[in-house]
């Protein structure tokens, strides 16, 4: 019985679909038989610059660029004297490293340059490279590119690394190291194990159904499979796209009457000075918008006009771009009865702003009001209050990255756990067996969509584009 199920995972595993793996798309890396070299540092003048190649002929630019010396040991950085290959004319005192593949990042044989990190040092070695036969400049995000192509990354991988070079706040930069460290490729490899499994069970009814040595209850095990696999499909699908929202910030707008502080907070959030303050009643007149960091979650955050009938057209367009981003009247202060702020489709902070003019130890402004917190723009009084209150809102809309399970951070991953939990549900319909190990077969193949297995070409650009060359 054991021999027959384990023939039949086999025999799944090479179905006509790929299941989750970590070997890429199988397809070759553009140019991927050329070495390619590139300035992987950021541009500009610093102390130090990183150039590395990745290729064939690795090894043999790392020899012209120090002759006479040979190549140092791997993965030891050893000084070098860099000199142009044809010229003969010293470029740099470097540190070099050798990367013989498949011990390095791409997979292939690599070669990093330490040089000094000013204009002419850096061109001047890379021009030394470009003269070497063999090499050429490198395509955006074609290093990693061929990291995949090697499997030395899965798709979620590479797409947590361009994540952890954009991140620009600490929740961002934790999701993407989740991701970049294989959770959610390891979450989607279990799954389809599992879809292995009970596909495996389906194959075996099939080819064994009339046969005495298959034992009772194959089909219930392969159902009970895929229910528990439906729970934890759904569950993720539940999240809101929360994944979506930490990677592009989720949207904070200021709204309240004609001086009431919103530009003094804004400005106080933000950190610079992005709003006009003045005491003459509707400065703002549009909507301003900033990217900002919230106690770690990113957010972009929108300076409204004061909500009231505006004096002149521009202050009226401002005033009716403020309502609709946040009704305030209706939508904060909310009248008696009316029902709590909760209830409400908009996640909503009342701040009462200028609390240094309330007498000390006085009672609150208004006790009829709805739940508040008290600001001083002025003093910053009530401002680490209100950065945690706005941790707490934001970490439900847009996920704790440290902890719980991974966010689904794209939406392609939305797309194919969707599309994965359609073809289950296909699979609980239908009467034909063959047909039910199709669906398995289906479901199976958008979970590799995921990680990388069976990706198209169109996929992969999109993703790969988004690096910058050298990385």
């Amino acid at each position: 019985m054991w021999r027959v199920l384990w023939t039949l995972v086999a025999r799944a595993a090479r179905g006509p679909r790929r299941s989750c793996t970590r070997q890429g798309s199988g397809a070759p890396a553009p140019g991927s038989g050329a070495t390619i070299f590139a300035l992987s540092s950021g541009q500009g003048r610093c102390g130090i610059a990183v150039i590395r190649t990745s290729g064939p002929s690795s090894g043999h630019a790392l020899r012209s660029l120090t002759a006479p010396r040979d190549l140092p040991p791997a993965r030891s950085a050893c000084l070098r004297l860099l000199t142009h290959p044809h010229s003969g004319e010293p470029l740099d005192h470097a540190l070099v490293l050798w990367f013989p593949g498949p011990q390095s990042f791409t997979g292939e044989d690599c070669a990093e340059f330490h040089v000094h990190g000013g204009p002419a040092v850096v061109s001047g070695v890379l021009q030394a490279l470009g003269s070497v036969p063999g090499l050429r400049p490198a395509e955006a995000g074609e290093f990693t590119r061929r990291a995949f192509a090697h499997g030395k990354l899965s798709l979620t991988e590479v797409e947590g690394l361009a994540d952890l070079i954009h991140a620009e706040t600490e929740a961002q930069r934790r999701q993407a190291l989740r991701q970049l460290d294989g959770e959610l490729g390891h979450l989607c490899h279990g799954w389809a194990k599992t879809l292995t499994k009970a596909l495996a069970h389906v194959e075996a009814y099939i080819d064994f159904g009339e046969d005495d040595n298959l034992e009772e209850g194959v089909l219930e095990q392969a159902d009970s499979q895929v229910r528990e696999l439906e729970l934890a499909l759904s569950a993720h699908l539940r999240d809101a796209r929360r994944g979506q929202r930490l990677r592009s910030g989720a949207h904070v707008v200021v709204a309240g009457p004609p001086n009431a502080g919103k530009s003094s907070l804004v400005n106080l959030l933000s950190r610079k000075p992005v709003s006009i303050v003045s005491p003459e009643p509707g400065t703002t007149r549009d909507v301003l918008e900033t990217p900002v960091d919230l106690a770690g979650f990113p957010a972009l955050l929108s300076d409204t006009a004061g909500l009231r009938e505006g004096v002149g057209p521009v202050e009226q367009e401002g005033v009716r771009r403020a309502r609709e981003s946040c009704n305030f009247l209706d939508t904060v202060v909310i009248p008696p009865g009316a029902g709590s702020p909760s209830e409400n489709s908009r996640r909503l902070l009342l701040v009462l702003n200028k609390s240094d003019l309330l007498p000390r130890g006085g009672p609150d402004p208004r006790p009829d009001l709805p739940p508040h917190l008290l600001l001083s723009c002025l003093t910053g009084e009530g401002l680490n209050g209100l950065l945690e209150a706005l941790r707490k809102e934001l970490a439900e809309v847009c996920g704790d990255p440290s902890t719980g399970p991974p966010l689904l951070t794209r939406a392609r991953h939305q797309h194919h756990l969707q599309g994965c939990l359609d073809a289950l549900g296909h699979y609980k319909q239908t009467k034909d067996l063959a047909l039910a190990a199709e669906a398995l077969r289906l479901a199976r193949g958008h979970l590799g969509r995921i990680t990388g297995g069976g990706g198209t070409e169109e996929v992969l650009d999109i993703i790969f584009r988004d690096f910058c060359v050298g990385k």
